[in-house]
């Protein structure tokens, strides 16, 4: 059996290992078209500050390392330019040299990966402005920072790339403006969890510009001006752009291959395509999302790998099947992590879900446990079947842990208030006897079966202020003295049931606290005695966090807290 597998790095590298693993005696070949076919995507980002040191680093395999460990024929700087799926053969063009030459194939794999988008505007020619995907566009920029020493970056973009790519410029000493055209970074978390995002860039000095579309760009003497719609330029000496990728597929399109969303190859759950013998795997294919069932391109290294052992498995004669992904991912941003599985909030009220979403702020570990640090869990699951939807956490140690048991639960089908049940490790330097996710499953939990009622951030705004319903903060005075949600009355928790009839038992009463937890008790204290009662999701903590960052960004929504 003779492969041809066009691309290498998450996906082509790994079907070719393997492949081979699965059959000694295949003929394997690899085109790519860069210089370097199984290298660290994602860890381009760090060799521009120095966090990687050594370029080799960068490179996982080499052309000789694979023939040397697996006789896999890789064939670098050569680029598959057509398909001829009728009779089984791919034309190739020699980048150095220049020539063509035909190879057949019993089985065709495609790995093209995916490009940067990079929408039609002036300027887009200038030697200051890079793309960051491959090897080659690291060491560009690489270089250019060692030669010209610039001062001043702007990024456009505010996905992976771009945060990563702003980190490690700010870590290179480079004065760093992000821009991006929505009112967020970070769209695999909802606003209010990209707030403490946006908080975390600022107070590193990365200058913010969200809802800012660039037009363009005109090179001067000694910068690059980037031209901002209705808005006024920005100077800065280097521009890396990095608002997205889209599918690689031009190759596909050409040989006739059945396409999906955006242009991607379609795809069946053997990664076969629409085409015999050949298949396709990584960020060019479409592939079911996990939590909808809908088509999705997820651009990860994690799906691509396993989607590459499936077709691996398959061309040598097997059975097995992709099952989709929830996109799980995590980002690390200056010591801050942020993490995610399923779908946002923005999305399941888009998909027409009836959902439910909760906000917690644990301990990273045991508290009494020096150096513990609070996280941000929000957890969204469907009311009727408690369903989880998806996970997002913002925080510090512990973050990747979190999240990782969350999707492993949303993968074997456990719900929401199953995580209360999950046995999961505990020493006072690693977690809590009551873990993070197990706490998100006990207010789910409480949720489920009425022991509590909630209200949101966003709901405050509507909340009349007219005497008809008791606003309560429950925290201590003290903590009060230093921001307050406009109309709110303050009884601490433990002095409640005390004062208990200063609160007429005919209104409604919507309850704070700093995290949620004394609101809680306030609730269940305030129930027992008839009232009908709600507790702020989150607290008072992530309310200020989120609004604060509202009135940061200029948007006109009133900023409901009075510093006194």
């Amino acid at each position: 059996m003779k492969v041809i597998i066009v691309g290498g790095v998450a996906g082509g590298a790994t079907a070719a290992a393997r492949l081979r693993r699965l059959n000694e005696n295949a003929q394997i070949i690899v085109f790519e078209r860069t210089g370097f076919v199984s290298y660290a995507n994602c860890g381009l980002p760090y060799y521009i500050s120095g966090v990687i040191e050594d370029q080799e680093k960068l490179t996982l395999n080499t052309p000789e390392s694979f023939w040397d460990r697996f006789r896999v024929d890789v064939r670098t700087r050569h680029e598959v330019i057509n398909i001829d799926t009728a009779n089984k053969t791919v034309t190739v063009r020699g980048l150095d040299t220049g020539k063509t030459y035909q190879e057949t194939y019993d089985k065709l794999l495609l790995s093209p990966g995916a490009r940067p988008v990079t929408p039609r505007m002036p300027g887009l020619d200038s030697s200051r402005l890079f793309t960051l995907r491959t090897v080659e566009d690291t060491l560009k920029i690489k270089q250019f920072i060692e030669e010209k020493k610039p001062k001043s970056a702007v990024v456009v973009g505010g996905g992976f790339i771009g945060l990563e790519t702003a980190e490690n410029l700010h870590a290179a000493g480079i004065d760093v403006t992000l821009v991006e055209l929505l009112d967020q970074v970070l769209t695999t978390l909802d606003f209010d969890m990209a707030s403490f995002i946006h908080s975390a860039l600022r107070s590193k000095g990365i200058k913010l510009r969200l809802r800012s579309e660039v037009e363009g760009f005109n090179d001067t003497e000694n910068c690059l001006r980037v031209n901002i719609k209705n808005s006024e330029p920005i100077n800065t000496e280097m521009v890396v752009f990095a608002i997205g990728v889209s599918p690689d597929t031009s190759l596909a399109k050409a040989a006739g291959l059945e396409l999906g969303i955006k242009g991607s190859i379609l795809v069946n759950e053997k990664m076969e395509t629409s085409a015999k013998d050949v298949y396709a795997v990584g960020d060019a294919v479409q592939i079911k999302h996990m939590i909808t069932g809908n088509p999705a391109l997820i651009s990860l290294a994690g799906p691509a790998s396993k989607q590459a052992r499936v077709a691996a498995d398959n061309m040598n004669g097997g059975n097995s099947r992709y099952k989709g992904s929830p996109g799980t991912s995590v980002l690390k941003l200056f010591d801050l992590t942020a993490a995610s599985t399923g779908i946002t909030e923005k999305a399941a009220k888009a998909a027409g879900y009836d959902y439910e979403k909760i906000i917690l702020s644990p301990p990273s570990h045991a508290t009494y446990y020096p150096g513990a640090k609070t996280m941000t869990i929000k957890v969204i699951f469907e009311k009727s079947t408690l369903k989880i939807l998806g996970a997002q956490i913002v925080g510090y140690d512990g973050v990747d842990k979190r999240i990782d048991v969350i999707a492993a639960a949303i993968a074997l089908g456990a719900s929401a208030t199953d995580l209360m049940d999950l046995d999961l490790a505990y020493a006072p330097p690693y977690s809590s006897s009551k873990d993070p996710v197990n706490m998100a499953g006990f207010i789910i939990d409480n949720i489920a079966t009425g022991k509590v009622k909630q209200f949101h951030w966003d709901d405050i705004v509507n909340l009349p202020r007219d005497g008809s319903v008791i606003l309560l903060d429950t925290r201590t005075p003290s903590e009060c003295s230093r921001g307050i949600i406009d109309g709110f009355i303050n009884i601490p928790v433990d002095d409640l049931r005390e004062r208990i009839d200063e609160l007429d038992r005919n209104k409604p009463v919507y309850i704070t606290c700093q995290v949620g937890i004394r609101g809680y008790i306030a609730c269940r204290i305030l129930e027992a005695e008839g009232f009908d009662v709600y507790n702020l999701s989150g607290g008072y903590r992530f309310y200020e966090a989120v609004m604060k960052e509202k009135c940061l960004s200029r948007e006109t929504y009133p900023c409901g807290a009075d510093k006194n």
